[in-house]
């Protein structure tokens, strides 16, 4: 009996390439036996993730659907240099997403004008950016985003206490001041004495880390560990971080969007900012109503049909 599946269709190439002068490491996933040059995905994750997190997920299933489909370790992450380790620069990012796009346009398989940015969490408010600055961006697709604007920023920086009523607006803003005031004071250390300053990006009880809550903790920590990934960030990296904010670039958007943004995941509010700021595109906003914010990073079942969804929409805009 012949058996046919839909999925592993595709192989793995160990790539490399520079941005910046540092070398950078990814995982393309070309398509098994289909002729190209074909449409290319560069994709971004969550805050302070390695390739093998949830961009894993989505290349894999891009594959199958006859994309090439890059993951890549950012600068100063997991196996791409850069030091301080753990640095974490909205900015250097989109560097580094122009810097995949000039590698896959160099390559005879690669259509380089069906090339599109796909971010996951954090990553689709930076794709978003990298998608304005780079005219061979065109579409992109941001899926549960973390968008950054002031509420977004001050909410996350509230976690668990803010949703949970034991503090108020104001006092999370606090948090998200003292949060800037230790980025330059470990700035400062760094150009002073040469030592970097670092915190975890998670922890279940701790209110100064980069992304406070539970929920948090259980992902990064539990769901996602496996030894890939260290729960650290380097505190100076947060003025960068601070400084950087994505509405700006919904409103310079010039290519087409689609949002995928569940009825759980994180800043609602902040997502329907950004799409309704995106005024010069076609544009689509995709919503499950099962799935929760972490469930799009590594949920089997939603990434499966997330990814069917996303693959229909780009078939007629990229």
């Amino acid at each position: 009996m012949t058996t046919v599946c839909n999925h592993g269709n595709y192989l793995v190439e160990r790539v490399t390439f520079a941005s910046s002068r540092l070398q950078l490491a990814g995982a393309l996933h070309v398509p098994d036996g289909v002729p190209g040059p074909l449409p290319a995905v560069v994709i971004l994750g969550p805050f302070a993730y390695v390739k093998e997190h949830a961009p894993l997920q989505y290349a894999t299933r891009l594959a199958d659907e006859g994309y090439l489909a890059l993951a890549f370790d950012c600068s100063h992450h997991g196996e791409s240099a850069g030091e301080p380790r753990r640095l974490e620069e909205p900015l250097r990012k989109v560097a580094d997403v122009r810097a995949a796009i000039d590698y896959l346009a160099g390559r005879p398989d690669v259509d380089a004008d069906r090339v599109v940015g796909l971010g996951i969490g954090e990553g689709a408010a930076e794709m978003l950016r990298a998608s304005v600055d780079d005219e061979r961006v065109r579409a992109v697709v941001a899926i549960s985003g973390v968008y950054r604007d002031r509420e977004n920023d001050v909410e996350r920086a509230g976690g668990d206490d803010l949703r949970g009523g034991r503090i108020g607006f104001a006092d999370a803003e606090l948090r998200l001041a003292e949060r800037l005031e230790r980025a330059r004071a470990a700035t400062a250390r760094f150009r002073d004495v040469d030592e970097v300053d670092y915190l975890p990006v998670v922890d279940p009880k701790r209110d100064d880390v980069a992304l406070p809550g539970r929920d948090a903790w259980d992902w990064y920590n539990g769901r996602s560990g496996r030894g890939l990934w260290e729960n650290r960030y380097a505190v100076m990296g947060d003025v960068a971080y601070l400084e950087f904010e994505s509405l700006s670039a919904a409103r310079d958007l010039r290519v087409p969007l689609l949002m995928v943004h569940g009825e759980h995941s994180y800043g609602p509010s902040s997502a329907r900012r950004h799409f309704d700021a995106a005024t010069r595109v076609p544009k689509q906003l995709l919503s499950d109503a099962g799935a929760v914010h972490y469930d799009y990073f590594d949920d089997p079942s939603t990434i499966d049909r997330t990814v069917a969804g996303v693959a229909q929409w780009l078939r007629g805009h990229a």
